[in-house]
């Protein structure tokens, strides 16, 4: 038996580690530099990267967690709904299926009895694949949602503040800009090698919009050091 693999089979655990990986490395940068551009003090600046992380890391993980659970309810009432159905109307269900698979190609006489068959195996599994797409590879699961998305956050977000830590205080910005416009270029590298996406484009879209995130957070960060001086 050949069993292939596919991409989307890490669709779950890849959306969470590269939106939390992102996420960090941006929002972690964008708050050192809007705290760096108002002329804060390195330990200011360090203090600010600290607290963005621990902040963001706990946010990432509640969001995910919360969306991913209300996801999961979703299907589970889906579920117990068909169940229902099946206890009610066992043979109109069968019909169902057929019509399906009838939908999609295959002759009357074959798309019935390969609604009976599957439905003799599993009758609930064989709907909720058909009938709602729900499958084992993107059944909701939140807990692994929410840990992906605070582990992948926090290993983002500290590359900036290493930076700002090591970087002369003079320098601090541009290394920042500098280390998260390559890091960001080799996540969405990497996000493109596992998904099997095209990295151009991949990184094209990661590394622009975290620029301009960046410039935005600097510009407001200026103007409110400069306001508040």
């Amino acid at each position: 038996m050949h069993l292939e693999r596919h991409s989307i089979e890490s669709v779950g655990w890849l959306r969470a580690a590269v939106l939390g990986a992102n996420d960090g490395i941006v929002s972690t940068a964008s708050l050192v530099l809007g705290v760096a551009s108002a002329n804060t003090g390195p330990s200011g600046v360090l203090l600010a990267g600290v607290a963005g992380l621990v902040a963001g890391a706990m946010s990432m993980a509640t969001g995910e967690y919360v969306s991913v659970s209300s996801q999961a309810d979703t299907e589970n009432a889906a579920l117990a709904q068909e169940q229902k159905e099946l206890e009610a109307d066992y043979q109109g269900e069968v019909r169902e299926l057929t019509s399906l698979y009838i939908q999609r190609g295959v002759e009357p006489v074959l798309a019935h009895q390969v609604a009976e068959q599957l439905m003799v195996k599993d009758a609930l599994d064989a709907h909720a694949r058909e009938e709602l797409g729900l499958t084992g590879t993107n059944s909701a699961r939140p807990l692994q949602a929410a840990l992906f998305s605070a582990l992948s956050f926090s290993a983002g977000a500290v590359l900036p503040l290493f930076v700002a830590w090591l970087s002369p205080p003079t320098l601090v910005s541009l290394f920042i800009i500098l280390s998260t416009l390559c890091s960001l270029a080799a996540l969405g590298y990497i996000s493109s090698v596992v998904s099997k996406a095209s990295p151009v484009r991949a990184i094209v879209r990661i590394t622009f919009w975290s620029t301009m995130a960046m410039a935005l957070s600097m510009g407001v960060g200026h103007l409110a050091g400069q306001a508040l001086l």
